[in-house]
């Protein structure tokens, strides 16, 4: 690794990579807050519809106002400071960047962020997952065309299973599964702005609900985005989902190799080469010792009797058969490790995680019984959670992606727990990011889906 030597360089030579961000929310402020303390890192614009929020977070991250008070973006790039504004295309347009951070969360905004960059010559690092899952192939093919780099958000979990993916096939290990941990329990579906807090409280330290994003913090909950990163690393891995999407196993660090592997070998998967997401909740409500909550992992299988006699001897977590093994780390740090896809992709020109197929989808499914004339209000809200399945599959039943649900009406009742299809739905007029996706769709059509491993 020498991306700390390499932005030293860049900031011996007075050279810094400048970077705009769109969106200030926690991720980014996360990132800001590390961004001052890196040396050849220059912060050039800031982007967020709530200026006043921007300012605040900035604060919070130890940014001293003069450091965010250039007048304009000329000045921003001849003072070393930072012009906040309230117009993400400005900034995007306005030349002289290197990178542009989308991290909005809004998969409509993301992808026309995502194409303003690229069309201006700009890398682009997709904090926003919910653009990824929609069109994030496409959006990397478009990007590549131009010369820039698309990539997925190093910090964020699906980037860092992606490396787990890498490491194990770039050491000869066949992978069994890759994912991550969460909070889980099968109520949590139904879960809404409205009554997450109550969940929230149990674990963790925030005294007040308004100051925070209770859907977005719902989504985290009620399934929605465990769906949409296992989906980003499927697409970016080739790893297929299982049949039925994530199951939540409750399950330990120290049980990843013996619960993540096919059924046919004592474990709870339906294939081999998936993804899963692990509980740190027994199905009771318990909390499970030693789980894995924050942390990402892969699991993989020995190809030979050596490799087994080895994974036994360095104590690389082997299930009880010694056929599989796991590698797991502990947690995450969002923001504050975004700096390495920065670096990466600005410095190496090579991208931490990035869609090359559309193997897995998320799709809407009814968090209760739902109403003609009722209006969904997207991931994390009232109507709908999502759930991992596969792209065939999903396209063969025309379900209506959740990235797209948010401002659809319903014009048929759907019952709750079902899947939420095109005809069930006014899809009305085709925007940039519906079309973006149907093009995706046509680009990259979905591999077909072998049987269920039973190996």
């Amino acid at each position: 690794m020498n991306l700390s030597r390499m932005l030293n360089q860049r900031a011996a030579d007075n050279k810094p990579v400048r970077v705009v961000m769109i969106g200030c929310g926690k991720f980014a402020t996360m990132y800001l807050a590390q961004a001052r303390r890196t040396p050849g890192i220059h912060v050039a614009g800031i982007a967020d519809l709530n200026i006043s929020r921007a300012k605040i977070n900035l604060s919070a991250a130890g940014w001293p106002p003069e450091q965010f008070s250039a007048a304009t973006f000329d000045d921003a790039l001849g003072s070393g400071r930072t012009v906040l504004s309230e117009n993400a295309s400005a900034l995007i347009s306005a030349g002289a960047i290197d990178v542009v951070i989308e991290a909005t969360g809004m998969p409509r905004a993301g992808i026309s962020h995502c194409r303003q960059a690229i069309a201006a010559g700009h890398h682009i690092v997709m904090v926003n997952v919910e653009a990824d899952v929609l069109a994030g192939p496409l959006l990397a093919r478009e990007a590549a065309g131009a010369g820039v780099v698309y990539s997925l958000a190093w910090g964020d979990q699906p980037a860092l299973i992606c490396e787990h993916v890498d490491w194990a096939r770039s050491c000869g290990f066949e992978v069994t599964a890759a994912g991550k941990g969460t909070r889980y329990l099968p109520d949590y579906h139904s879960l809404t702005p409205d009554t997450v807090w109550a969940v929230l409280q149990q674990y963790l330290d925030i005294d007040d609900p308004e100051s925070i994003n209770l859907q977005m913090f719902n989504s985290f909950l009620d399934g929605s985005k465990s769906a949409i990163e296992m989906t980003a690393v499927c697409n970016a891995t080739g790893l297929i989902p299982q049949d039925a999407g994530l199951q939540f196993p409750s399950a330990s660090r120290f049980e990843l190799a013996d619960i993540c592997k096919p059924s046919s070998a004592g474990g709870v998967l339906t294939r081999s080469g998936t993804t899963e997401v692990v509980s740190s909740l027994t199905r009771a409500g318990e909390t499970v010792a030693h789980h894995l909550a924050m942390g990402t992992f892969v699991v993989i299988q020995a190809g030979s009797d050596y490799a087994r006699q080895c994974l036994r001897e360095y104590h690389m977590l082997p299930d009880k058969t010694g056929q599989y093994g796991a590698l797991y780390r502990p947690t995450h740090m969002i923001g504050l490790e975004l700096g390495v896809s920065i670096a990466s992709v600005a410095l190496r020109g090579e991208p931490t995680g990035q869609p090359v197929c559309f193997s897995s989808d998320v799709v809407a499914i009814a968090k209760r019984d739902l109403k003609i004339g009722e209006l969904l209000d997207g991931e994390g809200g009232h109507c709908v959670f999502g759930q991992q399945m596969p792209s065939e599959k999903s396209l063969s039943a025309r379900t209506v992606p959740l990235g797209l649900s948010a401002g659809m009406r319903l014009v048929r009742n759907v019952a709750s727990g079902q899947m939420l299809c095109r005809d069930d739905v006014d899809v009305g007029t085709a925007d940039e990011a519906t079309l973006a996706r149907d093009e995706m769709v046509s680009a990259f059509a979905p591999p077909k889906i072998p049987p269920a491993t039973q190996q």
